[in-house]
């Protein structure tokens, strides 16, 4: 057992799973999107990303170019999040942006973890 793949295959499956954790839930309401999972989503795919930093393969560059962009679009809906809260006001219109930036985070998250999955398959042992 390789213990690198298993560390780097727990974070790519913990930040898909935290980031539909936020995702899930009400398109309408920030209640049912806990600020403090959107933030353990961030770091945890930042987590991700970092172990995928060292493959050198074809997938593994198109593993760290989902995750590249899942952070970008995590980072985003919380950038928007705090800016809205303390600058403006929480609108449904705001509210719809921060949750659509971490579905679409969540789709490079479900990518990575299809590619991940493949390749472990197609792996010789």
């Amino acid at each position: 057992m390789n213990l690198d793949k298993v560390i780097a295959g727990f974070f790519i499956i913990l930040a898909m799973t935290i980031n539909f954790g936020f995702f899930y839930g009400d398109m309408d309401s920030l209640e049912m999107h806990s600020k403090y999972e959107l933030f353990a989503a961030i770091i945890i795919n930042i987590i991700a990303t970092t172990l995928k930093l060292g493959d050198k393969t074809q997938m593994g560059s198109v593993l760290l170019a989902t995750s590249l962009v899942a952070d970008i679009q995590l980072i985003a809906a919380a950038t928007i999040w705090t800016v809205a809260q303390y600058a403006y006001s929480l609108d449904k219109e705001i509210v719809g942006m921060i949750i659509s930036l971490s579905g679409g985070a969540l789709l490079a998250n479900i990518t990575s973890v299809t590619l991940y999955i493949g390749e472990t398959i197609k792996s010789k042992r």
